[in-house]
């Protein structure tokens, strides 16, 4: 694997590709991670799960999710998932509004936690700025932002939530991004930005590349079939998937999904149109064998503008031709590869779907180019590249002693600087 990436002119700072085995002999037990997170464990199959679940075979992962409030007693839920994540709920009273009691009341939950769990060494791994309210006093011994998303674009985005991200800045030793084009956007603003874009779970997804058994809820629906499975919020291109219906009537969209953070009465509702709620990630490859086209419906806002959606790739490894909006880390590297079609109107989705649902269409070809595409790809070398730079970082800071005898020196690749301050 090549130890440069390059993005429009700019050297991106690459995963490395030594193995995690060179620097992390010499330690003997990993330190625990614990992740502070917005997104609910349960909610989406996506990123964090895959990263963590892959984290979780050589240690300790806690999970630990934004607060719950009801009516209920105050408390951590903890459960360990059969990845072997641990998944932490904070369950708060529905009377406590004010910010300073709750973030005071979880720094409290969250000593206790560490304390009742021997949590000493560990890594701190943030997904949202927002938990340094009550996360603040910890000293973890290296400290992670995965920035996944422009967590400040989206609907609803706390006003305080860039200063927040400013002070992890500060406190982080590394920086993942999401993305190439978030890379760019945060490459300035930390001294080790490197881009980790999504990965894929490729076997799992080529089992759409067989038959397999249609759905109870899609058997019935009628080819050809344009399919979406992602979360449907302020993102998701209401008036492409209603214009795009309504030209087509013979054709059929299926949304697969959760609905948050906009009303379900605005989505366009049509006899060819057809929302089959959410589904496990277990289920997606069933769904996307029925399809014979894959859309990424998304709208182009502040909300997308950094995004880099993991289901690019996981729908290419099932085989579908794929339709996206010009989502800029869609465009390059899949649109300009010819790995994907891009339309931002109806007109051009149609045209762009016409194509590939042509008899002419050489999808033997395309499906080479593909393969050949996501070979270099997993979630296993993704996250091994992390973590080898983790534990790097883990090294450099651990207390130096003298020894009359030299150690020998852990061997790295002197194409690959890696900043580890």
């Amino acid at each position: 694997m090549s130890t440069q990436r390059s993005y429009k002119g700019h050297e991106v700072k690459p995963a490395t590709n030594f193995s995690i085995g060179q620097l992390s002999k010499k330690m003997d037990v990993k330190p625990d991670v614990v992740c502070f997170s917005h997104l609910r464990w349960d909610f989406v199959y996506q990123r964090p799960q895959h990263l963590l679940t892959r984290c979780a075979k050589d240690r300790r992962v806690f999970f630990v999710e934004e607060p719950k409030f009801g009516n209920g007693s105050m408390r951590l839920e903890v459960r360990e998932c059969k990845s072997g994540v641990r998944v932490v709920v904070p369950h708060l009273p529905a009377g406590l509004d004010s910010e300073v009691a709750v973030s005071a009341v979880l720094k409290d939950m969250i000593q206790r936690f560490f304390s009742n769990n021997n949590i000493s060494d560990f890594v701190g791994w943030y997904y949202t700025p927002m938990a340094l309210s009550f996360t603040d006093h910890l000293k973890p011994v290296a400290c992670v932002y995965d920035c996944m998303d422009e967590l400040s674009a989206f609907k609803g985005a706390d006003g305080r939530l860039q200063e927040y991200e400013k002070s992890l800045f500060d406190r982080a030793n590394l920086v993942f991004t999401g993305g190439h084009t978030l890379y760019e956007a945060k490459k300035d603003q930390h001294r080790a930005v490197y881009a980790f874009p999504s990965s894929i779970d490729r076997a799992h997804f080529a089992k759409a590349r067989s038959n397999q058994p249609d759905p109870l809820d899609q058997k019935d629906i009628p080819h050809p079939r344009l399919g979406f499975f992602g979360v449907i919020d302020e993102r998701f291109d209401i008036e492409l998937l209603e214009n795009a219906a309504a030209a087509r009537p013979d054709w059929h969209f299926v949304m697969i999904g959760p609905v948050v953070k906009i009303d379900p009465a605005a989505l366009p509702q049509r006899p060819n149109i057809h929302y089959l709620g959410a589904k496990s990630y277990d289920e997606l490859p069933a769904y996307l064998s029925g399809w014979d086209v894959a859309l990424l419906l998304f709208a182009r806002n502040e909300a997308t503008r950094f995004i880099s959606p993991t289901k690019t790739p996981e729908y290419l490894a099932a085989g579908r031709p794929v339709i996206s909006t010009s989502i800029t880390d869609v465009v390059r590297p899949y649109g300009d590869q010819g790995l994907v079609q891009i339309a931002d109107t109806a007109e051009d989705l149609i045209a762009a779907a016409e194509r590939v649902l042509s008899p002419s269409y050489d999808r033997d070809h395309w499906l080479q180019r593909v393969d050949s595409f996501l070979a270099g790809m997993s979630w296993d070398q993704t996250w091994s590249e992390m973590s080898a730079l983790i534990d790097n970082v883990v090294e450099s800071r651990k207390p130096k002693t003298r020894s009359v005898a030299a150690m020998p020196a852990v061997k790295v690749s002197p194409t690959v600087a890696i900043n580890a301050s």
